[in-house]
């Protein structure tokens, strides 16, 4: 099973960008898309003519946030949300039950420039921890998306000065992923790649893709018995089309 996971910065916009030939490129059983920043309905209209099952779930505000899974099986159910009724709104996660796993995708919120929304998402990495823990429970779990945070000093290009000062990479962030990583889950790129240095975000505003200066804040983590199948794992920085890059997750 080839999983991908892609943060677009808007699906209507990399549509004009090769998605279609991307995505047949990458050949996934099961892609999440994140930061869709479009109705469902528009998403389904951009992924229609791929032959694949398209899942979406949309903001309330507009042109913001969102996700979508597609998949080549249909899946046997699918959720929105955490059940959670102050993450609800921006739609951030989506769910896909197959037949011996979950397929979760989400776009974790960014705690904003001035760190004003680090509370809040300190909730949410402990509601979201929960939530995973309760799906595992019945089925292995494979979480991809932007979780928007550098784990490691080795994530990013320039630890020191962004240390608690930029968001994605505070101790309450990092302690965040943490969290999650101690209730039974692997980061999986990581594991099969210790000390290798590779992004999937780069700043637009300061060509920091040219430079390769970026961050990794893109991740399949899966539950730890999940990762004697998992056959490789990769970065696709030659992929181009959004400052995110697509990660993937082959299963034996």
């Amino acid at each position: 099973m080839n999983i991908i996971s892609w943060n677009v910065n808007g699906l209507r916009a990399v549509a004009g960008k090769g998605l279609h030939e991307i995505v047949r490129g990458l050949n996934p059983d099961v892609m999440g898309f994140q930061e869709i920043k479009c109705t469902v309905d528009q998403a389904k209209e951009v992924l229609d003519g791929l032959g694949y099952h398209v899942v979406a779930h949309e903001a309330d505000k507009k042109g913001y946030s969102g996700t979508a899974i597609i998949s080549k099986i249909k899946p046997i159910s699918v959720s929105y949300g955490m059940g959670v009724e102050e993450h609800e709104g921006e739609g951030r996660v989506i769910t896909a039950e197959f037949q011996d796993l979950y397929v979760v995708t989400t776009y974790v919120p960014n705690s904003k420039g001035d760190l004003s929304r680090i509370p809040q998402r300190a909730r949410w990495d402990r509601d979201l921890a929960a939530y995973l823990q309760g799906l595992d429970a019945k089925k292995p779990v494979v979480l991809c998306g932007d979780l928007n945070v550098a784990h490691q000093p080795i994530d990013l290009s320039h630890p020191q000065p962004n240390y608690n000062r930029t968001p994605g990479y505070t101790q309450s962030e990092i302690d965040g992923l943490q969290l999650l990583l101690d209730s039974g889950f692997v980061d999986s790129w990581r594991e099969q790649n210790p000390g290798v240095v590779k992004y999937s975000w780069w700043s637009m505003r300061s060509g920091g893709r040219a430079k390769n200066i970026g961050w990794r804040l893109d991740y399949h983590l899966v539950s730890r018995r999940l990762m004697d199948r998992v056959a490789s794992t990769e970065i696709h920085n030659e992929v181009y089309g959004s400052d995110h890059c697509p990660v993937s997750l082959q299963l034996a």
